[in-house]
């Protein structure tokens, strides 16, 4: 028999040990990942990986993610000062670029002042300052997300100096809605960087749903939906969507982060919208073409970051750390190897 080392201790896995293993491999569900096109590839535009673990990683690599992109957001509770915010995006645009890198993912992100953190004047103020030279670093696609989420009158200032912000450095803008009152916020959030002559075509307005798709596409803004059980927009109501408005202008994202969400919400998608008979050039546009056309335009994003790439450098650190332990090199599951992918 080969002796097998448990990736705990490093011990020897004993006979029944073993006999365990191979029962729970054999009991785990099969996937319809094999399902999926050969060689289909998806964006994921809005996902905040922070939040997510090393298995979220390896399962979005298996479902054809090729790239990601990381927005700013809240964390949860309050942050007290700015230190924290300066940690926070050294974070996403360091370490978690890197950890995304380990498991075969390209990692962006995007930097802002999130609207809820916009009514501590001190604190946005101190953020303000600080925003220009992160927007400025490798892998910022764009400012946000950024907009209202209480349509308070400091929100309104912060939003709009952030659209003058994106302006001046030629980024495009990420546009968080608000949750409450979401019709009125949105067309206001419209409004306001109309205002600013600001481009619609170089803007994601995200977490639209039926209410406010329609208004979003005919004033020319790219309309984001986040794929998030429960609230924002289901699988189904997806796919009935894209039937409804087609391709154009529409973008999927699963906004995945630390509360109840799914990482694998984009090729889930992609899946029950081929089985709904979709055309695979309109899934293609909505999972991948249309992310990366606007998230691309600063150039920092483009196919060759992940068509082009080379191997993986297990044994590369950042800041001294790897993400992996004891030379252990991650298992990437490839297409029709199963892994548990399913339709929700």
């Amino acid at each position: 028999m080969t002796e097998i080392a448990c990736p705990c201790c490093g011990g020897a896995l004993t006979e029944a040990q073993l006999a365990d293993l191979r029962a729970q491999l054999a009991a785990e569900p099969q996937s319809p990942l094999a399902s999926l096109p050969a060689g289909a590839m998806f964006i994921d535009p809005h996902c905040h990986m922070i939040s997510r673990t090393t298995d979220d990683y390896m399962a979005m690599a298996a479902a054809g993610i090729v790239a990601v992109v990381e927005p700013a957001f809240w964390l949860g509770q309050p942050r007290t000062n700015v230190g924290s915010y300066i940690d926070y995006l050294s974070h996403i645009i360091g370490f978690e670029r890197f950890r995304a890198g380990q498991f075969g993912i390209r990692h962006y992100c995007t930097v802002g002042l999130n609207s809820k953190e916009a009514n501590d004047e001190a604190l946005a103020e101190a953020v303000m300052d600080i925003l220009p030279a992160f927007a400025a670093k490798e892998g910022v696609l764009a400012i946000g997300e950024i907009g209202y989420d209480d349509q308070t009158a400091l929100e309104d200032r912060y939003f709009r100096a952030q659209i003058e912000l994106a302006k001046e450095l030629d980024l495009p803008i990420m546009i968080h809605t608000p949750h409450r009152d979401k019709k009125r916020g949105t067309s206001r959030t419209m409004d306001v960087l109309i205002e600013h002559g600001f481009d619609p075509a170089r803007c994601v307005i995200d977490h639209n749903n039926e209410e406010t798709v329609r208004e979003v596409l005919d004033r020319g803004f790219w309309a984001g939906f986040s794929i998030y059980p429960g609230t924002k927009m289901g699988n189904a109501r997806m796919t009935e969507l894209v039937m409804h408005y087609g391709a154009e202008g529409i973008i999927l994202d699963s906004a995945c982060d630390w509360g109840n969400s799914d990482a694998l919400a984009v090729p889930k998608t992609a899946l029950m919208m081929a089985a709904r008979g979709i055309a695979a050039e309109t899934i293609r546009k909505v999972t991948y073409d249309n992310a990366l056309a606007v998230y691309g335009l600063n150039g920092e994003m483009k196919p060759a970051d992940w068509l082009e790439a080379g191997e993986i450098d297990h044994g590369a650190l950042f800041s001294g750390n790897s993400v992996l332990r004891a030379g252990e090199i991650p298992r990437l599951p490839r297409r029709g190897a199963g892994g548990g992918l399913e339709i929700v």
